[in-house]
């Protein structure tokens, strides 16, 4: 990894002597953060770093799972009825403590410091860096339909058995650039995120309008003519039937693993907490604005799919990519070049908040002893800019590994555990700190947080039964942060 920042880290009180300097920002004096980040930004984080290429792609696993159109959308219904709930229950604890780190700081508060460890190794050796990649990587999948040569499927580099396609290479220089754009402050990853949110949110719009302007009626006619008749299908579009009730649980399970990735980072603004105005009110219901927005158009979209095209069409679809698919059945030929444009600026924009975000809990780890020091530092531009490229360098690792989305999918059963004992802090803290200042509760605490935990305990249940491919290798990966945990407090 090349030098960065170098001359340019400082210590957070010289950061914070150098913002105090702008009269125009709000200063949170403590750790020398610049709060430039309102409602309205911190809402289009929540949605900008949640919609990606996942939404336009995973449906096609969903329906071959679940083979029909209204186990399709009771899959995003549940997905998004989990996010929802869990954005409710978080925006108590973002009242709580509103601090750089957001979900870190949670866990240790509720829990202990290895707990909120866990996590912290958790997203920085998989679960942030692993979807940077494959966001990064994604970019370029859909380039290629305008420049063939940066293809995933061309070779670019090949030493012995290792391989790097000019999309892994590429998609590694983007990362160092949005890197680079948010070292130089908050304002400028600001401004990036919401013109890209905004545009991807607006072209979503207007594909989902289109595609109800030109529904083929006798297609979703025969896609909701037996809606909720769980079934298989294969690539080659064969229908299949599940042989008993486990294997159909097993299946919806499967099935969840996908959407609940593409719902994934909602989280990612209580990261952010040192530079959002007015934390204790703007955190929580931007969380709620976020997620709703997202839930809307992820449901309707796939609703959209079954009024373009048959469950076997979208069953099938080439690498999986029906939002392609469905652009060319409303639009023809040219919807193939404006879905490929609406992905690109929705991974671009996607990767910028998840790049700017992640670097604040490795800020926070650092503070308390548990990352490298200098992770711990605001550069001139009060940003953690060493710990961006720290974040950069292992996103560069996954890119040229090739594994992110196996890892993305194996992982998804550690995210949710980690959602669960988070939501379950809120009433660890209600007993443990019944005193303490929450300026917003948790709607429909006790009732809604139990529903999530009982709902994830459940998924959670159901991979490890049916899909133990994606439990054992998330557990290994965040277990594996024990010993580091112990020989960073030893050497401390």
């Amino acid at each position: 990894m090349p030098s960065i920042d170098s001359g340019i880290s400082v210590s957070p009180s010289i950061a914070g002597d150098d913002v105090r300097s702008d009269s125009n920002i709000v200063q949170d004096n403590a750790a020398g953060w610049r709060r430039e980040l309102g409602l309205v930004d911190a809402t289009l984080l929540v949605a900008g770093s949640m919609i990606g290429s996942g939404i336009f792609i995973v449906s096609a696993d969903i329906t071959r799972h679940t083979g029909s159109a209204g186990w399709l959308i009771a899959v995003w219904l549940i997905g998004g009825f989990m996010t929802l709930t869990a954005a409710l229950s978080y925006g108590e604890l973002s009242g709580m403590y509103p601090k750089a780190g957001g979900q870190y700081v949670y866990l240790k508060e509720a829990y202990n410091p290895l707990v909120a460890f866990l996590y912290g190794w958790s997203l920085f050796t998989v679960i942030q860096t692993g979807t940077i990649a494959a966001v990064g990587v994604s970019f370029y999948k859909f380039l290629a339909y305008f420049v063939p040569a940066v293809s995933e499927d061309k070779v670019l580099v090949a030493v012995g058995p290792f391989k790097a396609s000019p999309a892994q290479v590429l998609a590694i220089g983007t990362i160092f650039l949005i890197t680079w754009i948010n070292s130089r402050g908050i304002r400028f990853g600001k401004w990036i995120q919401t013109t890209f949110t905004l545009t991807k949110v607006l072209s979503m719009a207007v594909l989902i309008l289109c595609g109800f302007i030109f529904l083929k009626h006798d297609v979703w006619q025969a896609n909701w003519a037996h809606a909720w008749s769980l079934h298989q299908i294969d690539v080659k579009g064969t229908v299949k039937e599940y042989t008993d009730k486990p294997a159909l649980w097993g299946a919806v399970a499967a099935a969840l693993v996908g959407a609940i990735v593409s719902y994934d980072a909602w989280n990612n603004v209580t990261f952010v907490a040192g530079e959002i105005s007015n934390p204790k009110r703007n955190i929580g219901l931007s969380l709620l604005l976020g997620t709703v927005i997202v839930t809307l158009l992820y449901v309707l979209l796939n609703l959209m799919f079954t009024a373009e095209l048959p469950l076997q069409a979208i069953a099938k679809a080439e690498k999986d990519r029906i939002g392609v698919t469905a652009a060319q059945a409303i639009f023809g030929p040219i919807g193939t070049s404006l879905i490929a444009i609406t992905i690109m600026i929705a991974t671009f924009g996607c990767n910028n908040g998840l790049i700017l975000a992640g670097a604040r809990v490795y800020y926070s780890m650092a503070k308390d002893g548990l990352f490298f020091q200098r992770t711990g530092e605001l550069n001139r531009q009060a940003v953690p800019g060493f710990a961006l490229w720290i974040q950069a360098g292992m996103a560069s690792i996954l890119c040229l590994s090739g594994k992110y989305g196996d890892l993305l999918d194996m992982i998804s059963f550690v995210v949710v555990i980690y959602y669960i004992l988070t939501i379950f802090g809120i009433y660890i803290l209600r007993v443990k700190r019944p005193g303490h200042e929450r300026p917003y509760k948790a709607i429909g605490y006790p009732v809604l947080p139990a529903i999530y935990i009982l709902m994830g305990l459940g998924f959670c249940g159901l991979l490890i039964v049916y899909k133990p491919g994606f439990t054992w290798p998330g557990l290994i990966i965040a277990l594996l942060g024990i010993p580091v945990y112990y020989l960073r407090r030893r050497a401390a």
